[in-house]
């Protein structure tokens, strides 16, 4: 039978009360019945600080120093106890008393549980609605409230861990259900185990050797993602990398190195003049890529988009001749799949039929809508992708992967290999005695390359594609309840009119006073002023987060996006709700 939890234990001994992880007595006396060797006990101290530390004396609280001293003393019930926290203190301590220090195992272990101790009780905090989203400072004022300055000397593990609570005391609790600032929200608890995990490997992922059993899930994660994709038997290449933007470069690079390969050697004056194709509403990354290659961001063409913010196809072949015309090479078309104010999927069956006319690269951007892919209601948005040469996506957003998690899918196989590869040979011997394959190192434009793997291979473990597709089903959901609630709501005007494509819901809020303001101009004028109005005193109340922006002529307005799997129905009202509390004056 499935376990009803971690808290599940003291349930069954203190009357099936298991409604407050905060306060975990009953757990604890029951673990250290269950548990033997002093196990138990040690559990009971580490989980009981957290529970002093909401009890204690707020003043005392308020004080980083005393809230340290507290965590110190063991606060254990029955006396003496078994618990090693009791006679350790962290004042007289340092770094170097920890391993690989000779006696350090348990001073160690005893550090490691408060930093522990510290972020179990951040976790909880950040799920809980009645906490604040944001403690927020301003960059002056938060630079003198604590000493962030390095010094020459040491500090002890006590100051340390000061710092640990105070650097989350002010950090933003994107896994808050009601944060909804950014594409990327929420935190997995199977994600957020695996990370711990890929720090505590600390390796590399340039080589088998270094890595085995990672490089061995990439390869198997990429070959699913391009299964899912619709690229026959997985067949492809692809890697990891920093972050869509990045992942969006290499496609560039590539589609450059597939036409003229003698680029890599001798540099852009070996070419013609090279030009690229997107839209005006995709990512800044595309041009940013452009400018890191040394093509140039003039040689980035934007393609008009419709007003639900797709690009058009005619213009896109259009704009194609003309610059044939002008003696220019078109080499790279970036079709967008979610863009990242309108959540607007491009249309890409009619993007690859210009794409293959006239023999061009064609990528899809899919960092924030690719995980659509998932999902078999909503997938259809993508129809077409299977035609890409390559295609971004970030299961760090959709997927609610921890940061940072983004791929680049390749659909020829050895282009990444021959494009990058550089034969450094004190790390990519050729007479290894495995598979050199799986030295996927020397594809990469890094060397270093962290681990971002585990993570995403381990949620997929955890939940299934299924868990995944229901994920995000859900957030699609709350985003056509959020639209159905606002469209015909008194003060609000939707930027663009019909249901959202994505999770992306764009809107004005008017507040009372202008809603009867009969001159455009000055109309416009005030409601410019609006949303980051609204959105500062969010972020002073601390009691939610959004975004917002101008496009083109339009003036700023609230761009809400959903991610967090522990947004609620519920969450959707809040925000309604806050909105008009807080604007009702303006």
């Amino acid at each position: 039978m499935a376990s009803h939890g971690f808290w599940s234990l003291g349930a069954q001994s203190a009357g099936g009360d298991n409604s407050s992880p905060s306060t975990p007595r009953a757990w604890c006396q029951a673990a250290a019945q269950k548990f033997t060797g002093g196990i138990g006990s040690k559990l009971c101290a580490l989980l009981n600080v957290g529970e002093m530390e909401k009890t204690a004396d707020p003043s005392a609280a308020a004080d980083p120093k005393q809230g340290a001293s507290l965590a110190e003393t063991c606060s254990c019930s029955d006396k003496p106890c078994s618990c090693s926290r009791a006679a350790v203190g962290f004042s007289h301590l340092y770094s170097t008393d920890l391993l690989p220090a000779l006696d350090g195992d348990l001073k160690t272990l005893n550090f490691l549980q408060e930093v522990v101790d510290i972020l179990l009780a951040y976790i909880v905090e950040s799920f809980d609605r009645s906490t604040k989203v944001i403690d927020f400072h301003y960059p002056n004022e938060l630079l003198q409230r604590n000493n962030w300055e390095l010094s020459d000397e040491p500090e002890t593990l006590d100051d340390i861990l000061i710092s640990c609570r105070a650097t989350l005391k002010y950090a933003i609790k994107t896994a808050h259900p009601r944060y909804f600032n950014q594409l990327s929200t929420g935190l997995d608890m199977v994600g957020l185990a695996a990370d711990w995990l890929t720090s505590t490997a600390n390796t590399n992922m340039f080589t088998y050797e270094v890595a085995p059993v990672f490089v061995l899930l990439e390869y198997v994660t990429l070959k699913k993602m391009r299964e899912i994709i619709g690229w026959e038997n997985g067949r492809g290449d692809g890697i990891f990398s920093p972050g869509g933007a990045i992942s969006n470069m290499y496609a560039m690079l590539l589609a450059r190195y597939k036409m003229f390969p003698e680029v890599k050697e001798k540099g852009m004056s070996s070419v013609p003049k090279l030009v690229a194709f997107t839209s005006e509403h995709s990512h800044f990354s595309i041009k940013k890529g452009a400018a890191a290659l040394g093509i140039g961001t003039e040689s980035v063409i934007c393609i008009k988009a419709d007003e639900r913010g797709k690009m058009i196809p005619s213009d896109l072949e259009r704009r194609i001749v003309e610059a044939k015309q002008k003696g220019y090479v078109p080499f790279f078309v970036s079709a967008t799949a979610g863009t990242t104010v309108y959540g607007a999927f491009d249309p890409l069956i009619a993007i690859s039929d210009i794409c293959k006319k006239y023999g061009v690269w064609m990528h899809v951007d899919g960092a924030w809508g690719g995980s659509l892919l998932m999902s078999r209601k909503h997938r259809w948005k993508l129809n077409g992708v299977e035609r890409a040469n390559s295609m971004t996506w970030n299961p760090h957003k959709m997927m609610a992967v921890p940061l940072q998690c983004s791929a680049l899918l390749v659909r020829e196989e050895g282009l990444m290999q021959s494009c990058n590869q550089m034969h450094a040979c004190y790390l990519f011997q050729q007479d290894k005695h495995y598979d050199l394959s799986y030295d996927t190192g020397d594809k990469a434009l890094q060397c270093g390359r962290h681990v971002d793997i585990f993570k995403l291979w381990l949620m997929w473990r955890a939940k299934g594609t299924i868990g995944f597709e229901a994920q995000i089903d859900k957030c699609l959901e709350l985003s056509e309840y959020l639209y159905n609630k606002i469209k015909d709501r008194e003060g609000y005007e939707m930027v663009f009119d019909g249901k959202p494509q994505h999770t992306n819901v764009c809107f004005w809020y008017l507040p009372p006073g202008l809603r009867y303001v009969e001159e455009k101009v000055e109309k416009m004028k005030r409601l410019h002023k609006v949303a980051p109005t609204i959105k500062a005193r969010m972020m002073e109340y601390g009691t939610t987060m959004v975004s917002y922006q101008p496009q083109g002529d339009k003036v700023n307005f609230f761009r809400m996006v959903i991610s967090n799997p522990a947004a609620t129905f519920e969450d959707i009202d809040f925000l309604i709700e806050e909105i008009e509390r807080l604007g009702q004056d303006l």
